[in-house]
């Protein structure tokens, strides 16, 4: 019995011969070898081509009311807080206004004004209410921020 040859044809046109390679490599003859080429360079073509998805970046809500001055203050405590080491793009902010949007507050149980939440994956994921300063905003934003 003859041994079996394999041809492939490459990208340019040039011919790969697999002969006893297809022994070495477990496959039972050479055409079985060239097909599992041709199958996983496809692969890889098709992986490099398709631009990787980035992460979906959390969503960032803040619940207020504009007659406060402590939803005032956390809001220029968030902001720094956001600012240092660029942190503005970490999150997509939502501001919602508690007068304005009452279901809102009432479907995120939000009980005290100023409230901070961060969902991820739809699931709130960390949840502050009354920060009283940026250090208590920092360590709630750790897990995301840079």
């Amino acid at each position: 019995m003859g041994t079996a040859r394999g041809v492939l044809r490459g990208p340019s046109g040039g011919k790969l011969h697999f002969g006893r390679s297809a022994k070495i490599f477990g496959f039972p003859d050479a055409q079985r070898l060239a097909t599992w080429i041709c199958v996983m360079s496809e692969a890889v073509v098709a992986a490099t081509e398709q631009p990787a998805q980035p992460a979906p970046r959390p969503t960032l809500v803040f619940f207020y009311s504009r007659r406060s001055g402590s939803s005032r203050r956390v809001e220029g405590y968030l902001a720094q807080v956001l600012q240092r080491r660029s942190n503005h793009d970490t999150f997509i902010l939502h501001r919602v206004e508690c007068e304005t949007h009452p279901d809102l507050a009432e479907r995120f149980r939000v009980g005290e004004l100023p409230t901070l939440l961060v969902i991820e994956q739809n699931r709130v994921q960390a949840r502050l209410e009354r920060p009283r300063g940026c250090a208590q905003i920092t360590d709630t934003l750790a897990p995301w921020l840079k």
